[in-house]
């Protein structure tokens, strides 16, 4: 059985993730469509504007045939980290035999030779980058400028190749092939060249428009442009959810929790916390101090060397205190569950395969996952590879980030910190 895998934030559902989905099952001629999607919180730092079950349901509704959670503690990561994680839970499900991934260049073989240099490190790479980094530039720009360097070496790509992956979606991309050949995956991959708006774009360009601008849009309450850029039934799905006062949710809502966070952590506490080095801490603890507003601290910490994406993520890291420890057994272990958000028939066939396929358990009632850890460490055939502690963790994480996710909501009735264990998945007939 050809079934597809998606790794998708869906922040909101729109015509470009119908796009994508649509020729993901022409390219691949699959059976279904599996979806990784982030929970409440996204891989450049910030809150989804609709929660993670009213989004999953809007994937349903326009396509997909079950819809997993991408643990918190991935989601919020840096692109190497989102898509390992992506890509691990992918394969766990046992199902998944392909996956399809946006692209602004549609370039797979370039990807993919580039994706080999960084898991190989074949001489002189790694000199190329650590001289890059000294002039004190991101590690993006430095692994950028060292490819180039790298590929003028060699005749394998040219600079125009090696400079067309530099837009957020072929970023990405090049990280799901690098984790598909680091993890020693099975999986096809296949890229859709990107239609429309850049991925952040801010400004409204019509039927392909980019999140960020539709996200404005709904923000300024400017309802034509959202109705033109995403699909009626995720639309329909949207005005629901703002109508109930359940969204819409942004990094400013989080504005007084995070800076006040800030404001009670010592230096000691920031070194602790996942991607906290080269004096980062100190510079947070001083700009919290002395901003605001995190428009104020976000500019205060800001360098060449930090992107804003990162301080963003390094800022919720803090917030959720995200420890170095329990951050690299995590990357280390990947995933240790399957969490279902969502299924339309087809997907509780491919559940039930799952059940009997995956390396690590499914969950599909959050209030029973004690019992679900305690069987799986009992099962006999040994298919499992769980650690016990490290699941309780990382599920516990999804639980506090939806629970601060929903404290966000305008409508203070709506704000219960039991959503995850409230809410069942949304199922399609």
């Amino acid at each position: 059985m050809n079934v597809v895998g998606i790794v998708a934030e869906y922040n909101p559902f729109h015509n470009g993730h119908l796009y994508h989905m649509e020729s993901a099952r022409k390219i691949t001629n699959c059976e279904a469509v599996v979806v990784a999607m982030s929970g409440s919180f996204c891989q450049r730092g910030e809150p989804a504007i609709i929660d993670k079950f009213s989004r999953a349901e809007a994937a349903l509704q326009c396509g997909a045939d079950l819809v997993l959670e991408l643990p918190f503690c991935f989601a919020v990561q840096d692109a190497g980290g989102f898509a390992k994680g992506a890509v691990s839970l992918l394969s766990r499900t046992g199902v998944v035999t392909d996956i399809v991934f946006g692209s602004e260049s549609g370039n797979l073989e370039a990807l993919s030779k580039m994706a080999h240099v960084l898991v190989e490190q074949p001489p002189p790479f790694p000199e190329l980058i650590h001289k890059e980094l000294k002039k004190g530039l991101s590690f993006p720009n430095a692994r950028k400028k060292a490819l180039l360097a790298f590929f003028q070496t060699t005749s394998e790509l040219n600079s125009q190749d090696v400079l067309s992956i530099e837009k957020s979606n072929d970023i990405l991309g090049l990280e799901y092939v690098k984790a598909l050949i680091e993890l020693s995956l099975s999986m096809k991959p296949h890229v859709v060249k990107r239609v429309g708006a850049n991925y952040l774009s801010p400004k409204f360009s019509g039927t392909f428009s980019s999140a960020t601008a539709i996200r404005e849009s709904i923000l300024c309450g400017r309802w034509d442009n959202v109705s033109q850029s995403v699909p009626k039934k995720s639309l329909n799905i949207i005005s629901r959810e703002l109508n109930e006062g359940r969204g819409p949710v942004t990094l400013r809502n989080m504005e007084s929790l995070i800076l006040s966070s800030l404001r009670l952590k010592s230096r000691r506490e920031l070194e602790n916390i996942y991607g906290f080095s080269e004096g980062l801490e100190k510079r947070f603890i001083k700009c919290a101090a002395k901003a605001g507003t995190l428009e104020e601290f976000f500019k205060c910490v800001n360098s060449k060397r930090f992107t804003l994406s990162k301080i963003k993520r390094l800022s919720l890291f803090s917030f959720f205190n995200l420890d170095r420890e329990f951050m690299e057994k995590s990357n280390k272990e990947g995933p240790q569950y399957l969490r279902v958000l969502g299924f339309n028939t087809k997907g509780q066939n491919l559940l039930s395969k799952m059940r009997k396929r995956s390396e690590v358990p499914v969950i599909s009632v959050c209030s029973s996952y004690r019992k679900i850890i305690e069987k799986a460490l009992d099962d006999t055939s040994r298919r499992y590879r769980i650690n016990p502690q490290l699941f309780e963790r990382q599920l516990r994480m999804d639980i506090a980030a939806t629970a601060i996710h929903s404290l966000l909501f305008p409508n203070k009735s709506q704000r219960s910190g039991e959503w995850d264990f409230l809410k069942h998945p949304t199922i399609l007939g």
